[in-house]
């Protein structure tokens, strides 16, 4: 069994479970996957395989002197195009590697599809959370503003971050405003509520990271917890 599969958040909806019991879901696309590159012990060290996951569309071709748009900029290099056509695909938009033990066989552009996960009770989700920009302290990290009347003028700010001459800096962690969001999030134990082979679509139970249409890494899950036996 392959212990990774690439794939894509299609929403939210809500599922009936056999206790009669409304729970949420989430509907995502899981491959087809197309092994790009294969790496061995011998080789490279460690040993892995390289997947990809839905077509990336060509670069159109410009006559001489035609400016191209910021939208046609977006399509396959050829790197990426000559990397892909050794295992006879077309460029993939979303590619990872995930690790294999050592003696699996693997070829180039063999196809992975969500039956692989056919017995597989719990997985766990790869994703990127929604960014949400810079942010102050209060909606960043949970702090209390200050009042708003009697000419308070300490609303939302932060407030002190440093000490007097000594030490005379700002200690490395202090929380401060930011950036928040859009880093990688792994939600683990979710069960699967129903696999779709013929469509490639699977169903967990619970949410993912990430907005809807985002890339994620799908896996069998690595630990197992009392939320596995529920």
């Amino acid at each position: 069994m392959v212990p990774g599969l690439l794939g894509k958040k299609l929403g939210m909806s809500q599922v009936w479970d056999d206790q009669e019991t409304l729970r949420p879901a989430t509907v995502l696309q899981v491959g087809p996957c197309v092994v790009l590159q294969v790496k061995t012990e011998a080789d490279d060290g460690y040993s892995a395989i390289q997947l990809g996951f839905e077509d990336k569309r060509f670069r159109r071709k410009h006559g001489k002197g035609e400016r191209r748009r910021v939208a046609e900029r977006r399509g396959a290099t050829r790197a990426e195009i000559g990397h892909c056509r050794k295992a006879s695909t077309a460029p993939k938009r979303f590619v990872r590697e995930v690790r294999v033990e050592p003696g699996q066989e693997f070829e180039l552009g063999q196809e992975l599809t969500v039956g692989l996960f056919s017995d597989v009770t719990h997985v766990d989700v790869i994703g990127t959370t929604k960014g949400k920009g810079f942010q102050g302290t209060v909606r960043r990290h949970g702090f209390s503003r200050g009042p708003e009347t009697h000419g308070s003028m300490n609303v939302r700010r932060p407030g002190s971050i440093g000490q007097a001459s000594s030490p005379s800096r700002v200690f490395p962690g202090t929380k401060m405003s930011g950036h928040m969001g859009h880093v990688r999030h792994t939600e683990a134990n979710l069960r699967v509520v129903k696999a779709d082979p013929e469509r490639n679509l699977l169903i967990v139970n619970g949410a993912v990271a990430g907005p809807t249409g985002s890339y994620v890494v799908i896996r069998p899950a690595t630990r197992a917890t009392a939320r596995n036996k529920a």
